[in-house]
């Protein structure tokens, strides 16, 4: 709703047709000679992005960790630092890689893929929440989401028709990294996986 909101702001605030930039948040408050309020809005946006940085290389280190505990990665990535107790290894890596993507990548790119990671993500989320809901009814879920299966799956909609409108060249790079990550799963994962030895074991 937020976002809506501020949508709606911009948009009588500002000719829609001079909002196609990146930064049409500061260009708003320019256009209405509102510069000082454009360089604070700047300089938060610098700290957000810091702050967005940081988050991605402390969750995406986890994950790794996580994906390495079930088998997905190899057992190094799960290796937690002895007094720190954080996973330095997944969190070394995930720094270098965040800092020559900063370097040498144009930040379009990254904004770029990014999104479409996420989008991705989302989608699959909200598939995972229809597919739950049948296989699992009866499963504890302190919380529901409701309107199950038209919910998830506008929601879904929504995010591959944002998916779609993004640049060919974005979905080439989000498909050279989708086949790294699945030959990745299918060399290593598939043989290693915890829920795969648990149901052989089951068997």
């Amino acid at each position: 709703m937020l976002y809506v909101a501020i949508g709606l702001v911009l948009t009588g605030l500002i000719p829609w047709d001079k909002l196609n930039v990146p930064d049409p948040l500061a260009v708003a408050l320019q256009y209405i000679h509102a510069d000082w309020a454009a360089g604070i809005l700047a300089l938060g946006a610098v700290a957000a992005m810091t702050s967005v940085l940081l988050v991605f290389q402390l969750g995406q280190a986890r994950i790794f960790m996580s994906m390495a505990r079930d088998g997905l990665l190899p057992p190094w990535a799960a290796r937690v630092h002895p007094k720190y107790q954080t996973p330095h290894i997944t969190t070394i890596i995930t720094g270098v890689f965040v800092a020559l993507s900063a370097a040498f990548a144009p930040i379009g790119w990254v904004l770029e893929l990014t999104n479409i990671g996420t989008l991705f993500a989302f989608v699959l989320v909200a598939l995972g929440i229809v597919v739950l809901r049948r296989r699992e009814p009866d499963r504890p879920r302190p919380f529901r989401t409701p309107w199950v299966p038209v919910l998830p799956l506008v929601s879904a909609a929504f995010c591959v028709y944002l998916m779609v409108n993004l640049p060919l060249l974005t979905w080439v790079r989000f498909g050279l990294w989708m086949a790294i990550g699945v030959t990745i799963y299918f060399l290593y994962g598939v043989r290693h996986s915890r829920v795969r030895r648990l149901g052989l074991d089951q068997q």
